[in-house]
């Protein structure tokens, strides 16, 4: 029987990946954790209040609840990262080993780790990217998510450990806020429409980046996760796609069904991480491996969203 073990679990990501692994394991298999107090999103999961940065603390919860796989989400994002540059290499990488030691230690069964478009940059080439291609980061959430893409590598060949991963592009939900990363943007908007508020955007109307709805990122990591161990021919992370857009193209799709929405651009400094990363991703080696295929596009998860969001709200 597996059980699992979810770091990070209150988040934007952890929230609904957590839900998910309850319905695949069902809940009494699936631990949630957090450094922050419990989300009450997942009041019917086992909590553990656990500092990843802690490895013993780490080991303990392993052990005393005889865990098989971890999903390690936790991390600061490329936003937040620019502010304390330091303290969010400290805690991406070094939570990262610790994960990834236990593993090795432990024999687990399985380790999920997220990468991100972020770990591409200004050289890399920004249609179609490719699975392989140049990667020069200029954040220090890229350069940690680079870096601990080669730490899984590694931690594969070098000692057996089963860890996979995606890089995940901008991350598109509604059941919880966003973490502080340059694509928020568009989580935001929908909030502000609701309110019938005005939106400012903090990207230019024309910045086209790789996006993905929450339900398709969750689709993957399942995906990827349940795929039988010889078909995982990509030990650093798989590229994957949903769709991609610009803050225009995202506005002129709400506006269809609410065409009162009025919005003005004012970039700020995330403009620049913006401009970094690519503007479209190529994942045939995902669709290839494991048989990635997304569900939405742009209009279908503009008209999910502003069903489902006032529930939440």
């Amino acid at each position: 029987m597996e059980k699992i073990l979810v770091i990070g679990a209150g988040g934007q990501l952890g929230t609904e990946l957590t839900s998910a692994l309850g319905e695949l394991f069902s809940n009494e298999n699936v631990i949630a954790s957090d450094i922050s107090k419990q989300n009450p999103a997942l009041a019917d999961f086992s909590f553990q209040q656990l500092d990843v940065m802690d490895a013993k603390a780490l080991a303990e919860v392993v052990e005393s609840n005889q865990i098989t796989q971890i999903y390690h989400l936790a991390a600061i994002l490329s936003a937040k990262g620019e502010a304390n540059p330091q303290q969010a290499w400290h805690l991406n990488m070094t939570s990262l080993l610790n994960v990834l030691e236990l593993a090795r230690v432990k024999q687990l069964r399985k380790v999920y780790w997220p990468s991100s478009i972020a770990v591409f940059g200004p050289s890399t080439p920004a249609d179609n990217t490719l699975q392989d291609t140049v990667m020069d980061p200029n954040t220090i959430y890229g350069i940690s998510k680079q870096a601990g893409e080669r730490w899984c590598a590694y931690y594969h060949t070098k000692y057996g450990v089963d860890v996979r991963s995606l890089r995940y592009p901008g991350l598109i939900g509604y059941k919880s806020l966003p973490g502080g990363g340059t694509t928020d943007y568009a989580v935001e908007i929908f909030h502000k429409v609701l309110k019938k508020e005005d939106f400012t955007c903090f990207l230019s109307e024309n910045t086209a980046l790789p996006m993905m709805y929450m339900p398709d990122a969750i689709k993957a990591t399942l995906n990827l996760m349940q795929a039988p161990e010889e078909k995982i021919s990509v030990r650093s992370s798989y590229n994957v796609a949903g769709f991609s857009f610009t803050p225009k193209e995202l506005v002129a799709s709400i506006q269809k069904f609410h065409p009162d929405l009025k919005v003005d651009y004012a970039p700020d400094f995330r403009q620049q991480i913006a401009d970094s990363w690519p503007n479209s991703i190529n994942d045939d080696q995902a669709k290839k491996d494991w048989n990635w295929q997304p569900d939405f596009t742009l209009d279908t998860m503009t008209q999910d969203i502003l069903e489902n969001l006032p529930d939440y709200m």
